[in-house]
């Protein structure tokens, strides 16, 4: 899996992200002066939930900036929306993000949301007026709550939704559709959900930064000798360890910080190497794990837990762990 030239990343790159500076930030400010002693909440599906993304994104900045303090904590929610649409044939109503936003900033507390949606909005249907409203919606309604709670927002647009593995996909005439029998042609309304989002005005989001436009040219550019070539192999939504590191890469690069131009392979097994990547990896996953609960969610059942004094007590402990690591 070879990123080719380094022209080619750099092409990449060029059309990854729509910045939309924080107020008073200067267009070359570093994802350390953006992300540095900021709380920072992560929102979004099932691919932000498995989050491994964000895993890189942590690692990397302690790594590359070892004098800053990063505080994340990531929830992301399998099935939930923003627009708060359901297909018929999914085994629960799809959990929405409003159901849980309220309690998650005021008990996080968070300078920044980041937020991740698109994936699960248009519940696998063609486009509609319908469907493309309730999207708009639900992401202005995510924009206001952050803004009534005094914290920035940056919004990821979806990665794509990759058909080329799949076998059970339905022609734009097909009765129904789900994730189950998605339609075909999906991906277009996931970017019809990304040029949305990458035209909002700054009075609105902080930072917008593109993942389906780079992600999809990167499929694309592979698929010139390796046609089958694919990040989503079981279902053509969630990415593998490499999809992961690739979204990690543009959300570093959106944010300022450096980026890797190795191979995604080669820098993946180099990372997975890293004893300091282990503990993050670690540390993001129980503290995650944690406030998931503590913030609750509904998802055919509700989950609320009571605290999460011992998780963050774990997390400091850890945060030690870290500090000691990644200065040496």
């Amino acid at each position: 899996m070879c990123l080719g030239s380094r022209s080619v990343w750099s092409v990449l790159l060029s059309v990854a992200i729509f910045v939309l500076m924080l107020p008073g930030a200067d267009a070359q400010e570093s994802g350390s002066n953006l992300l540095d002693g900021k709380r920072v909440l992560w929102l979004g599906d099932s691919i932000t939930q498995f989050g491994d993304y964000v895993t890189f994104v942590q690692y990397f900045l302690n790594k590359q900036y070892p004098a800053d303090k990063f505080d994340f904590v990531s929830i992301g929610l399998a099935s939930e929306t923003a627009s708060c649409l359901s297909e018929n044939d999914h085994p629960f109503p799809r959990p929405c993000v409003q159901e849980r936003l309220k309690r998650a900033l005021a008990l996080v507390k968070p300078d920044i949301v980041i937020a991740c949606y698109g994936m699960n909005d248009g519940i696998y249907h063609p486009q509609s007026q319908e469907r493309m409203a309730a999207f708009e919606a639900g992401i202005r309604k995510l924009i206001a709550a952050v803004k009534v709670a005094h914290a920035s927002v940056i919004l990821l647009t979806p990665p794509p939704f990759d058909s080329v593995p799949l076998k059970n996909l339905a022609d734009a005439h097909a009765p129904d559709f789900s994730y189950k029998a998605p339609y075909a042609d999906y991906d277009k309304v996931l970017a019809d959900y990304a040029r949305w989002e990458m035209q909002l005005p700054k009075a609105d989001v902080s930072l917008v930064i593109d993942l389906h436009g780079p992600i999809g040219a990167y499929l694309g550019k592979q698929r010139e000798t390796k046609p089958g070539f694919t990040f989503a192999a079981k279902d053509g939504i969630h990415p593998d360890a490499a999809g992961h590191l690739l979204m990690a890469r543009l959300v570093l690069a959106g944010l300022g910080a450096s980026v890797s131009h190795e191979n995604l392979d080669m820098e993946l097994a180099q990372i997975q190497a890293d004893p300091l990547y282990a503990l993050v990896k670690s540390q993001r996953e129980s503290r995650s794990a944690g406030w998931f609960k503590y913030v609750g969610y509904t998802r055919e059942v509700r989950v609320k837990a009571d605290s999460v004094a011992d998780v963050e007590r774990e997390n400091a402990r850890m945060q030690l762990e870290v500090d000691r690591m990644r200065k040496h």
